[in-house]
């Protein structure tokens, strides 16, 4: 695309948004952010740059009303809403469709109506596989989603690829491995990386489902805003893209490097494992490296030890 392209980044403040709206501002793109709420204007100016570039637009993803706004003049589209978790969508299943699936059908007709043509959704490495035929996971892997967060990705996966063959609008899908990075919630159930940091830090005792032997793959948010840039450069044929860092990591693995960080042990108390944890989940990301040139550059060491070092930094103000 066009070097200034305007660009609709949907869910623009949350942790992986913050990052993509800034390295799409860096790449010298006009941005237009839509999310529910808006940050005051001391923190928008602390949190980026070239704010001549940026628009920010409130509203609500599953009105119709709202999304024709924010979409009118814009040539393209970050979709990165998301109203669930894994970890809670089966509880929430009428509530996950209702606000990501049919939100998202609503978008793609809207995107159709305005004859916006490019798409990029952030759909979900880590649940839409299921259990792992083999490893690491590529992306003619079998999906069998163990979540309803995880069905609904898939769900618009499909929508998207209807939309292309019905209306020649592209979407270019990302299955995203697990993100980790500084400005990451370290409060909640979601995000094992900051929140471990968090608890180790303050002295609390890790909680892991399971025995601390399940295997994630991690990447660090400017490896996944780095992705996002080169996917909407990419002018090839394939819709589909893994991106992680392309290695399993443990939960023990991750405690043991936070205390190597530290420099102490710290406590760990483990809990009955959850049904709807897979337990390996590596992603094979050669496809990314070949058609789109890409790679993640930050190793877990590193990129945990500035996790800490931002804890820190706060924890001392």
């Amino acid at each position: 695309m066009d070097k200034r392209s305007r660009f609709l980044v949907l869910g623009g403040f949350g942790f992986i948004g913050r990052h993509t709206v800034r390295a799409l501002l860096k790449a010298g793109h006009a941005v237009r952010v839509f999310d529910r709420s808006a940050p005051s204007l001391d923190v928008l100016e602390q949190s980026f740059d070239n704010l001549e570039n940026l628009e920010v637009v409130t509203g609500d993803f599953t009105q119709k009303q709202d999304i024709t706004a924010a979409l009118k003049d814009c040539d393209g589209c970050i979709h990165l809403v998301t109203t669930t978790l894994p970890a809670s969508s089966n509880d929430k299943k009428i509530f996950d469709v209702q606000t990501n699936l049919i939100g998202t059908i609503q978008l793609l007709e809207t995107m159709r109506e305005l004859d916006i043509k490019k798409l990029v959704f952030l759909s979900s490495g880590g649940t839409v596989y299921g259990n792992p035929v083999y490893l690491p996971i590529d992306e003619k892997h079998p999906t069998n989603p163990r979540s309803s967060y995880g069905i609904t990705k898939l769900s618009i996966e499909k929508y998207c690829a209807l939309f292309n063959q019905l209306y020649g609008m592209k979407s270019v899908i990302i299955r995203l491995s697990n993100p980790y990075g500084p400005g990451q919630s370290h409060s909640g159930i979601q995000g094992a990386i900051p929140v471990f940091a968090a608890k180790a830090l303050s002295g609390q005792p890790i909680e892991i489902w399971g025995d601390g032997n399940v295997v994630r793959d991690y990447i660090y948010i400017d490896d996944v805003a780095e992705a996002i840039i080169s996917v909407i450069n990419y002018a090839g044929n394939e819709t589909v893209f893994n991106i992680g860092h392309g290695k399993g990591t443990s939960l023990k693995e991750i405690v043991s490097n936070i205390e190597a960080v530290i420099n102490r042990t710290v406590s760990v108390n483990y809990l009955e494992s959850r049904s709807l944890d897979v337990q390996t989940n590596i992603l094979d990301i050669s496809k990314a490296r070949n058609e789109l040139a890409w790679q993640p550059a930050m190793g877990l060491d590193r990129g945990i030890r500035r996790v800490l070092d931002e804890l820190q930094e706060k924890k001392s103000d």
